[in-house]
């Protein structure tokens, strides 16, 4: 995976920022909105392909510019890049907290005047609508809402194995045996720091809770990340190596996730992204294939929200299918379409659920409960709790502890907790 470009060396001075914002203008015809994003596993581009779709319905051009890399890594190396030489594209798939360091810099545009007419603070939830905003101002649009906590199961491989699909740690690695034993992989993994990241943040949800959660990555409180809690946690995710192949390392997590497909491994740990190739692959929810929260989560949500923030333009042509790009993404034609392939739930919890598969149709009335409950928090690995910079440094660490056999759980909490201490 490419270096990461942290957002300090983005700092620019007020003079740059307002020469690279006059830039923008010269990378985009009128009419054409060039989009960035991450999404080009099957069934992400085919959920992408519907936005598409009705963009150039509305007699707009989509240019697409698709960067390869599960958590979008790589997709923001190049987009910094892109930005820094004044020439960012019209919109960009920025998730979380990076919006506001993008608003920071005086790059995005103002949405305010499509949000007026669309209505979008009384659709949207506020834990969604506030981070798309900038200094009060919307300047993203959400396109779902993504549950990351998620344990996706074959049943069929289960069932050869005589276990079920596992709701404690204790039955999963008692499950894991039976599997080895039966010929499976019992736990499909890629290994890249996003997808470790992945695991492990369900790991400290199940066992410290919501509280706890936020206290260690929102708040990045020290004694949090040195606590018995952390170190429990930090053991338990290294004990599921046990369950890994050999295969896993650099693995896309698509490919893991067609290993359970496929009936090479049982189950995989996976924000439901990972429901989008189910579907691709032609398999039903509740009979082909199993989701279930994570071990110790039932009551809890995890999530991920998927957005495409705006950058200023000074081509009116170009604007206007900027803004109506913003506008066909919470409009119900789109938010139904895209979230039944990609795997997601509408980021507008108003819409009928009743066509969504019951994985689905769970996942909303989780997100609704767990949000009336407190115990909705926002993901590490998916750019939604903390700087980039921070993450940054918390991936190093988490992968590299997961990695090394001679990195003890204590050595990884102290290092997270000294990595937390440089973010103040």
């Amino acid at each position: 995976m490419p270096a990461r470009l942290r957002f300090p060396m983005l700092r620019l001075t007020c003079a740059a920022v307002a020469t690279a914002a006059a830039l923008t203008t010269t990378a985009v015809q009128a009419g054409e909105v060039e989009v960035l994003h991450w999404w080009t596993s099957g069934g992400e581009a085919e959920a992408v392909g519907t936005l598409r779709d009705l963009l150039e319905q509305e007699g707009h051009s989509w240019k697409d510019f698709a960067v390869a890399g599960g958590a979008g890594d790589s997709a923001m190396t190049v987009l910094k890049s892109r930005a820094m030489s004044g020439n960012p594209p019209s919109a960009a798939q920025i998730n979380g907290p990076e919006i506001q360091e993008w608003g920071e810099l005086g790059l995005l545009g103002n949405l305010d005047d499509v949000a007026q007419e669309g209505n979008w603070d009384e659709l949207l939830p506020d834990v969604v609508a506030n981070m798309m905003k900038y200094d009060g101002h919307y300047v993203a649009v959400p396109v779902n809402v993504h549950r990351v906590n998620w344990l996706w199961a074959n049943p069929e491989v289960l069932a050869a194995a005589g276990v079920e699909v596992p709701t404690s740690w204790d039955e999963l690695f008692a499950a894991g045996e039976k599997l080895r034993e039966a010929g499976y992989v019992p736990l499909a993994h890629g290994g890249q720091p996003w997808q470790d990241a992945t695991t492990f943040e369900t790991v400290v949800l199940s066992l410290g809770g919501a509280d706890f959660y936020r206290n260690a990555f929102v708040e990045l409180d020290e004694d949090t990340l040195k606590s018995e809690t952390m170190i429990e946690a930090l053991d338990t995710f290294k004990r599921l190596r046990e369950l890994m192949d050999e295969g896993m390392p650099g693995r896309d997590w698509n490919l893991a996730t067609k290993m359970v497909i496929d009936g090479q491994a049982a189950m995989q740990i996976m924000g439901d992204w990972a429901k989008g190739e189910f579907s691709a692959a032609g398999m039903k929810a509740g009979s082909d294939y199993v989701c279930a929260p994570v071990p110790g989560t039932d009551a809890d949500f995890i999530f991920n929200i998927d957005s495409f923030a705006m950058f200023q333009l000074e081509d009116e042509s170009a604007a206007e299918a900027q803004k109506t790009l913003a506008r066909l993404i919470l409009e119900p034609d789109f938010q139904e379409s895209f979230n039944k392939i990609k795997g997601s739930i509408p980021a507008r919890p108003d819409l009928d659920m009743g066509d969504f598969d019951s994985c689905a149709q769970r996942s909303m009335e989780d997100f609704k409960a767990a949000q009336a409950n407190d115990t909705l928090v926002p993901s590490v690995a998916h750019r939604m709790a903390m700087r980039s910079d921070v993450q940054g440094a918390f991936f190093d660490i988490i992968t590299n502890y997961f990695n090394d056999e001679s990195m003890t759980a204590e050595q990884a909490s102290e290092r997270l907790a000294q990595a937390a201490s440089l973010a103040f």
